[in-house]
């Protein structure tokens, strides 16, 4: 089968899937993508394409987005139909995201070819991350930006020819009329690769020797260091976390950047105000922010960790939370929707209010002393993640089943 690809940041939620289709060694498959330069996957082309229209700073607000959208899918359908023209490539199915744009145009290239399109988020001004915190107080445009954002899945739900959603209280987010043409099914964790490690050890070159699972280990990772992940939130609990702890150590990974929601305040990046603010509060000897890691040493953070936070507002669910999970982590984090979808509170994690931060301290502070009162929670949350999450025996059967009955008989990808 020749299989098709769009994600500007490849592989975006696909690494598993494009990793096991090339695997597979029946397929053509392409991946168009934004990125200059885009990662090297075996058995997967790529084609990269530029957006056709880059905003300036004074263009209309409630039309950016969209513009910025439909110039994404004119060229990222000007890269699909050089494919065809330079390489003899048409897809007989396109697999992408829609959250920028980027398959808006693809029935104009190929009418007949079938779409299953990735649907992330639906913004609204309830019960998701605008206006979740007090302390950010919206504008009063804020519900039409909300609107006009929402345009772009607006017009791709009359694209594709499949809808797809990685959870339930994703899915839920966006209009109802939209369900019925989604599947729901997450992107997939390789619980076979990402296990417990009793014997697991991580040197840091501050220290005198390797932590390990014996060590007092409090773990938090994020993409970047940001509001919406709740950062803020963990640091204002660590001066007594660390005060009753003497012997704790904090491991902290992620970069300075924001991925979602407002810059800091001092344009420094939150790290930078936190510790501004916490300056006299905490022994930063036994604070160590790591940047980013590699993804081997990110997995052994977790595995020798006592407690693994994480922490965010309603938004997408994040996949290094599964991981942990999956890794046998004992994991405290925020009681909120899309949490609560993967972790049953005293069964397989502890939920605490995210604006509480008082709560936060003591749930840490208690697993840390008593490690093997919640040794409990680790085992379950793996058993959890296998049975519902784990991308080789549950999601990717659903995910070729769906790619299945979209195509003909005779393309159809075989399992096994």
């Amino acid at each position: 089968m020749n299989i098709l690809f769009v994600h500007q940041n490849m592989p975006g939620q696909y690494r598993e899937l494009v990793q096991w289709l090339a695997a597979q060694k029946q397929h053509r498959i392409y991946f168009i993508t934004q990125r200059a330069k885009p990662p090297e996957m075996v058995g997967v082309g790529t084609a990269v394409y530029k957006a056709h229209y880059r905003p300036g700073k004074d263009s209309y607000g409630l039309s950016k987005v969209w513009e910025e959208a439909v110039g994404a899918g004119f060229g990222a359908a000007t890269a699909a139909k050089k494919l065809e023209v330079d390489h003899g490539f048409k897809p007989d199915i396109v697999i992408g995201h829609v959250g920028w744009g980027e398959l808006t145009f693809f029935k104009q290239v190929w009418r007949e070819v079938p779409i299953i399109g990735f649907f992330e988020y639906y913004y609204n001004m309830d019960g998701g991350l605008v206006g979740y915190d007090p302390d950010e107080p919206i504008s009063a445009h804020a519900p039409f930006l909300m609107q006009a954002r929402n345009s772009v899945p607006l017009a791709n739900i009359e694209v594709v020819d499949q809808g797809h959603c990685p959870t339930y209280w994703q899915r839920d987010r966006f209009p109802a009329s939209f369900h019925d043409r989604m599947y729901v099914c997450h992107d997939g964790i390789r619980t076979d690769k990402l296990r417990p490690r009793p014997d697991v050890s991580l040197r840091l070159g501050r220290l005198d020797k390797p932590l390990t699972r014996n060590d007092e280990v409090l773990t938090y990772v994020s993409r970047n260091l940001e509001r919406t992940r709740g950062f803020h939130k963990f640091m204002r609990a660590l001066p007594r976390i660390m005060q009753e702890r003497p012997n704790a150590r904090v491991l902290i990974v992620g970069g300075n950047e924001v991925s979602y929601g407002p810059k800091s305040k001092n344009g420094m990046g939150l790290r930078a105000e936190m510790e501004a603010e916490l300056a006299d509060q905490i022994d930063w000897n036994r604070l160590h922010f790591l940047g980013r890691v590699p993804y081997n040493d990110y997995q052994k953070l977790v595995q020798l960790s006592r407690c693994h936070v994480y922490l965010t507002m309603p938004f997408v669910l994040s996949w290094s939370l599964l991981e942990s999970m999956a890794m046998g982590a004992t994991i405290v984090a925020s009681d909120v929707g899309p949490v609560q979808e993967a972790i049953t509170h005293g069964e397989t994690g502890l939920l605490v209010d995210f604006f509480d931060t008082d709560a936060l301290a003591e749930q840490v502070i208690e697993v840390l002393a008593t490690p093997e009162k919640f040794a409990h929670l680790g085992k379950a949350a793996r058993a959890h993640v296998v049975r519902e999450y784990d991308f080789l025996t549950k999601c990717l059967p659903e995910h070729i089943a769906q790619i299945n009955a979209l195509v003909p008989a005779e393309k159809r990808i075989k399992m096994g």
